[in-house]
């Protein structure tokens, strides 16, 4: 038996699939919907959970839900005063990360960011549940709370104050977009040989690489 911590002897070959230049789009985002398909019919957990790490001075790391994605990048939503909000408005980078480890794949973006426009926001906050939407304007996401019950009350609060009519967007809620400038995919492969491929904007056509595991 292994030590406490020690995780050394933890292992599993993957066998599942692979990658071949020949069979990948020529586009990294026809690609990512190919993947994105499978993921769904895998029956994956939350296939749109995406890890975005973002920085300032330090660096952050959270999972977000991927709202949707085209040809000009991949859409999330959040709070605009929360801390990845701020470290996005000092330096509009990040890197998002989808691990799909049930298929032995991962998806790797890394791009600039922007907001979308408040029409776009607009029409994703409508779609939602009365609830989300109340809840959007009870958090004060990343904010200091003394207890659950003060999140209670706020979320009563907006409650009744919506009550009749429509929920306007919050000033402070919106969607970003990450503008790729990279998409890699890669593919577990036995004895450690993993597929990477990345695909890379150079003078607006995407070029293909493969990378050494």
């Amino acid at each position: 038996m292994a030590e406490a911590g020690d995780l050394s002897n933890l292992r599993k070959e993957y066998l599942q699939s692979g990658i071949t230049r020949d069979n990948l789009h020529e586009s990294p985002i026809e690609q990512f919907s190919l993947w994105f398909s499978q993921a769904m019919e895998a029956n994956i957990i939350e296939p749109s959970a995406m890890s975005l790490a973002t920085s300032d001075e330090y660096i952050g790391i959270r999972t977000v839900l991927l709202k949707y994605f085209d040809e000009k990048g991949f859409v999330f939503f959040t709070n605009y005063e929360s801390k990845k909000s701020k470290q996005i408005q000092k330096n509009p980078q990040a890197a998002i990360l989808f691990p799909w480890l049930a298929l032995e794949r991962q998806v790797k973006i890394i791009g600039s960011v922007e907001k979308i426009t408040k029409i776009e926001s607009f029409k994703y906050f409508s779609s939602r549940p009365k609830n989300s939407q109340i809840g959007a304007w009870a958090s004060k996401q990343s904010s200091r709370i003394s207890s659950r019950s003060v999140l209670a009350e706020q979320f009563a609060s907006m409650k009744k104050k919506f009550s009749d009519g429509e929920i306007p967007l919050p000033d402070f809620w919106g969607g970003y977009r990450v503008i790729p400038k990279s998409i890699e995919f890669w593919q577990g492969r036995e004895n450690r040989l993993h597929d990477r491929f990345i695909y890379e904007l150079k003078a607006d056509k995407w070029i293909i690489s493969r990378l050494s595991p």
